[in-house]
């Protein structure tokens, strides 16, 4: 039997859950109101292209394509975790998604409760729960403030670290990091030895 915020994600709403960075706004990324719903209570420009967050290894080879040959390995070593992967997209990623850009980000929560979610109903769009330009809050009861009523969540203040993921850009033939996080160039070269920077 569905809860409230599996019942409200699979009607195309908005929904706050937690991470392992901050909270996120979720909503069904293949169904594009739900997406210009969130791009609407963010007040976010469109031109800023949203991240996939899925559930496995297979569903970020499901929406790319040219990835490298020691994904596999940087998968399982941080993953799920705060690393967002960036690849070339494939055709399978809807425009307003990614702006309509050549590239997409993954991402894979390790929260169990939101990655549940994301198996249930994923993909999903995530970005952080705040007002476009605003701090991300790191308690519930803050964000709440910045949206309707109506859109529901998960409260888990436990969860949140505060501290973004690490965006690797992977579409090129060298790696970079677009965004330090908590995961370094050092800790992904100790794990993944063929990756160039």
């Amino acid at each position: 039997m569905m809860d409230k915020i599996e019942k409200a994600l699979r009607e195309n709403q908005a929904v706050i859950l937690p991470t392992e960075t901050v909270y996120g706004l979720f909503a069904q990324a293949l169904h594009q109101k739900a997406v210009e719903n969130v791009y609407d209570l963010k007040r976010r420009p469109k031109e800023k292209a949203m991240n996939l967050n899925v559930a496995s290894l297979e569903d970020i080879l499901h929406f790319s394509k040219e990835y490298p040959p020691f994904l596999r390995k940087l998968y399982q070593a941080f993953l799920p975790g705060p690393l967002t992967i960036i690849l070339k997209a494939n055709e399978k990623v809807p425009a307003w998604i990614n702006s309509g850009m050549s590239t997409v980000g993954f991402r894979v929560p390790s929260h169990p409760k939101t990655l549940a979610y994301i198996k249930a109903c994923g993909p999903l769009i995530g970005p952080s729960a705040n007002l476009s330009g605003q701090k991300s809050g790191l308690k519930f009861h803050e964000i709440c403030k910045f949206f309707p009523s109506q859109v529901i969540g998960l409260e888990d203040d436990s969860a949140i670290k505060g501290i973004d993921s690490t965006i690797l850009d992977l579409s090129k033939p060298r790696a970079k990091i677009l965004r330090q996080g908590s995961i370094t160039q050092t800790d992904i070269q100790n794990c993944v030895s063929d990756i160039i920077f």
